[in-house]
């Protein structure tokens, strides 16, 4: 499935997929290799809220890399990068395996991650968010279901004096 709203570009789209009975759209985006947690809604105001990088909501990710992690390579993505004409804002970086690190992202530049581990010399095999604010991934792939009431309530919480604007 592919996280677009163009019915007319993309024949396997989320929209279709999920089916839902009014209009929704996105909040951000995964790339197409990509997998993992993304919200739906049909509030346009929290969709910015949640988006703008001033707003610091963090979206965690699992990555796994081509080959072992060497070096200062955990340090040195944690500090910032420069990419896209610019440098990442500071995240946490932690190294889970020979070949895998979480990264907590309050950013999201396109093809972050992947531009990161590029400019490092590693290539991304696989890149799962699993968690968006206090939302953490807890369903199957291909799976999707609504916000709990506390959920909601805590996000509601945490996005309150958020702008929604640049």
């Amino acid at each position: 499935v592919v996280c677009t709203t163009d019915q007319r570009r993309e024949e396997d789209n989320i929209i279709d997929y999920i089916g839902y009975p009014t209009r929704i759209f996105p909040i951000g985006r995964l790339d197409k290799p990509s997998e993992g947690l993304i919200f739906l809604t049909n509030d346009g105001d929290i969709v910015n809220k949640i988006l703008r990088a001033k707003n610091h909501h963090e979206k965690e990710y699992i990555v796994t890399v081509d080959r072992i992690i060497l070096g200062n390579f955990i340090r040195d993505m944690g500090n910032g990068v420069p990419i896209l004409d610019t440098v990442t804002n500071p995240c946490f970086v932690e190294q889970t395996g020979d070949r895998e690190f979480r990264i907590i992202l309050t950013q999201g530049l396109n093809r972050q991650i992947r531009r990161m581990c590029e400019y490092f010399g590693y290539r991304v095999g696989r890149l799962k968010r699993v968690r968006i604010m206090n939302m953490y991934l807890d369903m199957p792939v291909g799976t999707w279901r609504d916000f709990k009431k506390e959920e909601l309530e805590e996000m509601y919480r945490m996005i309150g004096d958020s702008s929604k604007t640049i």
